[in-house]
């Protein structure tokens, strides 16, 4: 297009070398064919051409047009001929832009083309593409010319969406959130300039390793989780300098039937660090509204809330819960001394004690001033919360030393328990509340349950745990033996190892006073290696006087297995008495067993490695798994005297002991039953396939003296 044409309804284009069989010498090929077909010939093909034809002269008349040239603009024939050309263009302004390139150029003999809009006899405007070329000789320039009015409104059309396609692209480009497109290989293929901007432009790479900055596909790409699904796949990874990003993708289904999968990327670490801000804010709100500001302790509405629950945890596992109610006695004397002050440091110190003496799971608070309370769920007993008090008015007891400082302080503890005493918060609370009251009508430093009661008992329990201890210290215990015979053969097997306390005020003391005490205070471990040494040394003397005590049975704790000396203990007590591994039995219960099976199966093990046997004591009270029975490395099985004891009139009873009895049998396990005392029992024990008995009904637990001489009564190993 010639730089001065600004003609907007036309396009002109020159031809300096146009095409011979398109622009050739037209006059020349009229000529040749009028005289090879005729003139009439000629027009009938010009007449009937789809293209409208027209010769104009130097003055731009027409001179000659053909019927598609008519038809076209909607004259006749007759009105067509001898008008200028000027008619048929949309103004004069126009027509003379064209006029003057297109004439002046065919005049010079260079061919033209062009695209503009023309005017028809009614009016309306239509789009024509024309070309026009130089009559040799004649001075006359013979135009061609076709209607591209579809082809011009569908350019217009493509015209237009692409502007729009521009647009949208300009308004993607100006948004602050990042869109790209990753086709099937997680290739890049587009990004728009936000994108650009966070990452550079990483069109045609990789998007995990470019974009994500991983090593491996991020899932956002793994294109199976939304290709050929109409869902969505939102990811947020986070790039190595902190920034974190929420990608969001869904897939996009090609022309070509492929799928692509657009990726729109937002940058949210200024909202993920305020909403973290706000989260810190609010949990520091929420704990500064539920706890105290001095001790940090929960405070009285979530003590409340605490106290709630576990009487809720109570009432399911239909266990007891205590509230320990402490009030720190004279300390308003410090804070009137010492000042608030000092107060306060004696609060935080009185607060880290307590958290040292509490178990894991309890709830320690401060409901004001000097009052502190703890919550101690999950109790078998109500007693044992008395462990606790006692632990608290040591603890409390021991001096503190503040600025140079040395106080000394005690408290009052009052106890209630759930259900015994209240059934909600607000009756606990207030009879504990009076308990710590009767407490310090009582002298202070000490503790009292609501219920006088359970005060006896729990002070029955400290003086036993002080009398155990005491006599630990003076070896006041002694080893009690009791037989265990083949019922079938009538011979010794062994015997069975039982502790008694021999109290010197109140005798002997049975086992099942002292025992459970021993077993939460710890005191077990101490107890059993004293049994065992005592029971070991004594065994080893009976076979090196000739006599056949058979296999000792001692009864270990689960707290004694698991301390890291045991084996170390074992071994260095078994040289220290001579006892060998071949004499001894070790007895753990059921239900100690099941507290941890794998941990049971491992220590037993070692055990059994050492030739040592292994019986379960207690069998059938403590619900344990037959498939952990069976990796067990145990040798026998001990029916409780529980099953024993109304045999064989009851019917549960028997049952019971037939399925232990067949249990074992098909373990290849020895059995035996302890409790039996009636010869019924021992018949149907004997019938049933149960010889090894244990009972009254052969003999009661002796002292080694007595043993002795039960020994000597049973040589050679039957009854005399």
């Amino acid at each position: 297009k010639p730089d001065n044409f600004t003609n907007p309804h036309a396009s002109i284009y020159l031809f300096e070398s146009p095409c011979p069989r398109r622009y050739g010498n037209r006059s020349k090929e009229i000529a040749v064919m009028k005289n090879r077909f005729g003139a009439e010939v000629l027009e009938q093909l010009i007449n009937t051409s789809p293209a409208a034809m027209f010769i104009v002269d130097r003055d731009r008349n027409v001179l000659f047009a053909n019927k598609s040239y008519a038809q076209m603009f909607g004259y006749t024939a007759e009105e067509i001929i001898h008008v200028n050309a000027r008619l048929f263009h949309v103004d004069d302004e126009s027509y003379e832009n064209f006029a003057k390139i297109a004439f002046d150029s065919v005049a010079k003999g260079i061919p033209v083309a062009a695209d503009f809009q023309a005017k028809k006899k009614d009016g309306t405007l239509f789009w024509i593409h024309i070309v026009g070329s130089l009559v040799k000789n004649q001075d006359l320039i013979l135009w061609t010319m076709v209607d591209i009015t579809e082809i011009k409104e569908a350019e217009q059309k493509l015209e237009n969406s692409n502007y729009n396609l521009k647009k949208y692209l300009d308004a993607i480009d100006k948004i602050e959130i990042g869109l790209f497109v990753v086709d099937e290989d997680f290739t890049i293929r587009y990004m728009n300039r936000t994108m650009i901007n966070w990452f550079g432009d990483q069109s045609g790479k990789i998007c995990y390793s470019s974009v994500a900055n991983l090593d491996e596909p991020c899932p956002y790409c793994k294109l199976h989780e939304v290709i050929h699904e109409n869902k969505k796949v939102i990811y947020e990874p986070v790039t190595p300098d902190g920034q974190s990003f929420e990608i969001v993708a869904t897939s996009i289904k090609n022309s070509d039937g492929s799928f692509s999968k657009m990726e729109v990327i937002r940058n949210v670490t200024e909202q993920k660090k305020a909403h973290k801000d706000l989260f810190e804010q609010k949990e520091k709100l929420h704990h500064q509204a539920h706890h105290d500001a001095l001790t940090k302790l929960p405070n009285r509405v979530l003590f409340q809330d605490r106290l709630r629950q576990a009487i809720e945890k109570s009432k399911r596992n239909k266990s007891k819960v205590a509230l320990l109610f402490i009030d720190l006695d004279h300390f308003k004397e410090i804070n009137d001394s010492l000042g608030h002050k000092m107060g306060d440091e004696v609060l935080k110190v009185v607060t880290s004690r307590l958290e040292s003496v509490i178990r894991d799971g309890d709830t320690l608070a401060r409901l004001g001033g000097d009052e502190f309370t703890i919550i101690m769920e999950n109790l078998a007993k109500g007693e044992d919360a008395s462990l606790l008090a006692q632990k608290i008015i040591k603890v409390l007891a021991e001096p503190i030393e503040i600025s140079e400082n040395l106080l000394y302080i005690s408290s009052s503890i009052g106890i209630s328990l759930y259900p015994e005493d209240g059934l909600n918060t607000q009756n606990l609370l207030k009879y504990a509340d009076s308990a710590m009251y009767k407490a310090k009508n009582e002298g202070r430093n000490n503790f009292q349950f609501y219920s006088s009661e359970m005060t006896k008992l729990a002070f029955e329990r400290v003086v036993m745990e002080t009398g155990l201890r005491t006599a630990l210290e003076n070896e006041d215990f002694v080893v009690y033996y009791q037989p265990q015979i083949d019922a079938n053969k009538n011979i010794l097997i062994g015997m069975e190892a039982l502790v008694r306390w021999q109290h010197p005020a109140m005798g002997i003391v049975s086992p099942a006073k002292f025992m459970p005490l021993a077993e939460s205070t710890g005191l077990i471990v101490e107890l059993d290696r004293f049994v065992m040494k005592s029971a070991m040394t004594q065994m080893a003397k009976w076979y090196g006087d000739g006599l056949n005590p058979g296999v000792l049975a001692l009864n270990l704790a689960l707290k004694q297995l698991r301390q890291k000396d045991f084996f170390t203990m074992l071994n260095t007590m078994m040289e220290e008495t001579g006892c060998q591994a071949g004499w001894l039995e070790f007895e753990v219960t059921e239900g100690q067993i099941m507290t941890n099976p794998e941990e049971a199966i491992k220590v037993l093990g070692q055990i059994s490695d050492m030739g040592i046997e292994l019986a379960v004591d207690d069998f059938g009270t403590g619900y344990s798994s037959l498939s952990y029975l069976k990796k067990l490395p145990i040798d026998k099985l001990k029916i409780d005297q529980s099953f024993i004891r109304d045999l064989p009139d009851d019917e549960e009873d028997v049952a019971i002991a037939k399925a232990v009895i067949a249990l074992s049998n098909s373990l290849n396990l020895r059995v035996i039953a302890e409790g039996v005392e009636t010869v019924e029992q021992k018949e149907f024990l004997i019938q049933n396939g149960c010889e090894n008995i244990q009972g009254y009904f052969y003999a009661k637990p002796m002292p080694s003296g007595e043993m002795e001489d039960f020994l000597l009564k049973w040589l050679p190993n039957k009854m005399l």
